[in-house]
């Protein structure tokens, strides 16, 4: 008797993702895949940095979470266009959820797409949702040692957002020895310190993320966001 093997159970998702990409790339719009343990303050984030943002640039945001619109309805609230993606227990987003939200989300005018998804450190780590960077948010209230442990997540990141510095009085974190074990995860990934609530360190932010934007044809770089 034959046995069959499967090469690649991802390849169907991968196609997917490259066409929720080139569907993307036919817009000008980046993607960016925000990432993070459930609490580490990713909507936070949003609402913090997106003000900023929708001074030089159209923003959407696709929110993915197992139940509710809580997080969309916070982001609508800011003014974004914004789609609430509810998988129903599923603990991550898959590629074929992004494109079919896609379909329905009016693209005209978007620069920036940031995708949330659902909180967790393992699984969405494992799938390409068609984005074109991925951002990680890492809470001080989470611990110093957790790119350590979940090195997957970590590893994939473009940059990795240390989160709720506010709270660093009050944490038994240290952002020396966490930046450590993100370097040995990811060497290449920016490391940013920032605060939704205080806004230290969102014009780092703000800048990394518009330096991440290719120019519209005709046009030259893209501005350099306010100072820190």
């Amino acid at each position: 008797m034959k046995v069959e093997v499967m090469h690649d159970a991802f390849e169907k998702n991968r196609a997917v993702a490259d066409q929720t990409r080139a569907l993307l790339n036919g817009h000008g719009v980046r993607a960016f895949n925000l990432m993070g343990a459930p609490g580490c303050g990713k909507t936070a984030l949003l609402e913090a940095v997106l003000p900023e943002l929708l001074k030089r640039h159209g923003c959407a945001v696709l929110e993915g979470d197992p139940a509710t619109t809580l997080d969309a309805e916070r982001i609508a609230a800011v003014g974004v266009p914004v789609m609430q993606l509810v998988t129903d227990g599923c603990c991550h987003l898959e590629p074929n959820f992004v494109r079919n939200a896609l379909q329905r989300l009016d693209l005209s005018g978007v620069r920036l797409l940031f995708i949330e998804n659902v909180g967790n450190l393992v699984c969405p780590a494992n799938f390409d949702i068609g984005e074109h960077h991925r951002l990680v948010v890492l809470s001080v209230t989470e611990g110093t040692d957790k790119a350590a442990k979940y090195p997957g997540m970590f590893s994939t990141a473009d940059a990795v957002v240390i989160s709720k510095t506010d709270l660093l009085p009050y944490c038994d974190f240290d952002p020396a020895a966490a930046t450590r074990f993100i370097r040995r995860a990811n060497q290449r990934a920016a490391v940013l310190e920032v605060s939704a609530r205080t806004r230290r360190g969102m014009g780092a932010l703000v800048e990394w993320i518009e330096g991440q934007l290719a120019p519209p044809p005709g046009q030259g770089p893209a501005p350099a966001s306010a100072g820190r």
